[in-house]
């Protein structure tokens, strides 16, 4: 497994998701800390890409040897994009939560969300 890291250029959802925003489209995934909790991940169950998502709400599950858990989105909008490599290779998620480890790209329906999300530092006091 990865070393805890929680990189500067993410914004932070407080139920350990992150979001890289690129322009109107962000991609999302789980922090070190979510995946550190979970364990060795054995299966990722994503959305259809065209589902809509809402901030707070679950919109996939993430399965690892020790549960089965929610994945919260931290932004709300359209799923243009799934990671199809974690079909064959869910293990990416422990090893590379921030790289190949992302879980879908989401095409934002309200930018302004991203405002409410925290900073990498902040993030991490909210785990202490």
């Amino acid at each position: 497994m990865a070393e805890a890291s929680y990189p500067d250029d993410l914004k932070y959802h407080a139920e350990h998701d992150w979001a890289r925003v690129d322009g109107d489209t962000a991609t999302l995934g789980i922090t070190w800390y979510a995946q550190d909790q979970l364990g060795e991940v054995v299966f990722f169950d994503p959305p259809e890409v065209g589902a809509t998502i809402t901030k707070d709400s679950p919109y996939a599950e993430v399965e690892s040897v020790k549960a089965v858990s929610d994945v919260i989105a931290p932004v709300s909008g359209e799923i243009v994009e799934v990671n199809e490599a974690l079909k064959d290779s869910p293990e990416q998620i422990n090893d590379d939560s921030y790289g190949e480890g992302w879980l879908v790209k989401v095409k934002l329906s309200d930018p302004s969300e991203i405002d409410a999300l925290m900073d990498s530092d902040k993030y991490q006091e909210s785990l202490s």
